[in-house]
């Protein structure tokens, strides 16, 4: 009977520690991390796509250059043909922008998983050790005892459960940690990805300024050469006055609209304005009449010109109500907005409009983006102020 005992307990322990006799193992933790790695790979092909995109999306200016060209024989058509271009362009950059925010969010974050998959495969390793060494000193020796001192037969089942538990979660542990070295190595993988797309967005970026600086620059060189030429020098200055009066026009109706909403019940308490280019306080024209340098005449500027770099922010001078956020190929992209009692603030030439029609703003409010949106030569803010539908200098309301 003896004999037989040894026999049995022998092809058990022989059958466990082999693989012959089918384990339970617990595969809630392996399959998790399996689903991870899954997930991380999915992740890192989007990596790979979105610096693809990000190489084909970028403007084609020479293509956006000979688009222009087919309006040039209307300077009007050409700064409303140029500044869509300009629009497109500056959308596209707030895009990248935006794109690398999420993209260092997504590294840091991506990181704090390598760290934390690292801390875990050097606790798994240390538990193993302290495994590996125990078995060492054991052996299968320690098992085969265990099994040959059981008192019966059952006793005997019952401590070959107990091995073949053992045995099962010294594999689930190894199955574990092998899954948590592919995890770490995905990781890694996902990682350089993510920084590989940042670094393409960075470089989007500079190209597509770029792009915007050349546009630009085309831009000023048109609208100088057709001012200062001599054949189109008469025309050049009725085309001025068609632009004043055009301007004129739209405020007019502009003013008309803010008689017509409530909002037109706002009364001024006589506060301080916000400066509304805090990037830069540079005047480089100033409110009054002056001498145009090109058209060789006169001129009533009705505003003062605030240099500062495209992009910047253009600020809500006072509280007020957006009368109107739009634009024409004179004002380019611009906002009136009305504080009441007749006092309202002009925005012109802006890049970008972050407010629209009806809108309440606080004093010091983002309302849009410095630009050189239509008849402009320059990043700049034309900032204007009228009260009862007369200009009035705007430095008057810094004090």
């Amino acid at each position: 009977m003896k004999k037989r005992f040894k026999y049995l307990a022998l092809v058990l322990i022989l059958g466990i520690l082999l693989g012959w006799i089918p384990e339970k193992t617990e595969v809630g933790a392996t399959t998790d991390v399996h689903a991870n790695i899954q997930q991380k790979k999915e992740e890192i092909n989007k990596a790979k796509e979105e610096r693809e995109k990000l190489k084909s999306g970028l403007s084609d200016v020479k293509k956006l250059v000979q688009q222009l060209e087919k309006s040039k024989n209307s300077l009007k058509d050409y700064v409303k043909e140029l500044d869509g271009q300009l629009t497109d362009i500056g959308e596209k950059i707030e895009e990248l922008k935006a794109l690398i925010q999420e993209k260092e969010q997504e590294i840091e974050e991506t990181q704090k998983e390598l760290e934390e998959a690292i801390a875990t495969e050097e606790k798994q390793y240390e538990e193993m050790k302290i495994r590996i060494k125990f078995m060492y000193e054991k052996g299968d020796q320690f098992y085969l005892d265990m099994l040959m001192g059981a008192s019966s037969f059952g006793d005997m089942i019952n401590k070959a459960g107990y091995v073949e538990a053992i045995s099962a979660y010294d594999r689930g542990k190894l199955n574990e940690y092998e899954e948590n070295r592919m995890l770490i190595e995905v990781i890694k993988e996902k990682l350089e990805e993510e920084e590989a797309a940042l670094q393409e967005a960075k470089a989007a970026v500079e190209k597509e300024e770029e792009n915007l600086e050349i546009l630009i620059d085309n831009k000023n060189k048109e609208i100088t050469a057709y001012e200062s030429d001599i054949a189109t020098q008469e025309q050049a200055i009725k085309e001025y006055e068609e632009y004043i009066r055009e301007q004129d026009q739209m405020i007019a109706t502009l003013e008309k609209a803010l008689k017509e909403m409530e909002g037109s019940k706002r009364t001024y308490d006589g506060g301080v304005f916000k400066w509304p280019a805090p990037s830069y306080t540079r005047i480089s024209d100033s409110f009054g009449w002056r001498h145009h340098p090109i058209l060789n005449r006169q001129q009533f500027h009705n505003g003062v010109d605030m240099a500062a770099p495209g992009g910047s922010p253009i600020l809500a001078a006072y509280d007020g109500t957006v009368v109107a956020a739009g634009y024409s190929s004179t004002m380019g992209n611009y906002i009136y907005l009305n504080h009441g009692s007749g006092l309202v603030t002009i925005y012109m030439h802006a890049s970008a409009l972050y407010v629209s029609t009806g809108q309440e703003v606080s004093k010091g409010a983002k309302i849009a983006a410095v630009g050189t949106t239509g008849r402009s030569t320059g990043n700049h803010l034309h900032f204007g102020v009228r009260l009862n539908g007369n200009y009035v200098d705007p430095m008057a309301y810094f004090n």
